[in-house]
């Protein structure tokens, strides 16, 4: 797991060969007012999610995981607080991983919490389970999903 702004962003480009375009997609000037909806980045290598978006309870939040997809979470507006535990510290799963949505549930606490702000953003990498959109205001985010 990573966190940090996204003028640091350069710094990580190296851990993955999609992770360029990725965050050129986020220092776009008119990320603000692009739509709610999923847009393509490169095929089905990277893809982008923007969503606005109440925040949820800690309890009806969910703690994930991804096998296909590495996420890269920004925050455009709110501070989301998500958690964090490692995959493999997670025994009670929430039902079998789904391959078309790429994504496991687990009934697990995270074992720690970040709060994401503006123009930051985390890194969850497929051994990291994370617990994402805790806030009690609104929050405008966009998820870069990028193929492992």
């Amino acid at each position: 797991m990573i966190l940090d702004t996204l003028e640091n962003s350069d710094r990580y480009t190296s851990l993955h060969k999609s992770f360029v375009k990725a965050f050129e997609f986020l220092k776009r000037t008119n990320l603000k007012e692009l739509p709610i909806g999923t847009y393509e980045i490169d095929s089905n290598l990277i893809y982008a999610m923007i969503s606005i978006e109440q925040g949820r309870s800690i309890n009806e939040a969910k703690l994930e995981t991804h096998e296909r997809y590495i996420d890269i979470q920004f925050i455009v507006s709110g501070t989301d607080t998500m958690g964090w535990k490692t995959k493999k510290s997670c025994i009670s799963s929430r039902g079998d991983y789904d391959q078309n949505s790429d994504v496991q549930f687990f009934e697990d606490s995270p074992a720690s919490f970040i709060a994401v702000k503006s123009n930051s953003f985390a890194i969850f990498f497929p051994e990291d389970a994370h617990m994402p959109l805790i806030s009690d205001e609104e929050l405008h985010k966009v998820v870069i999903k990028v193929k492992v």
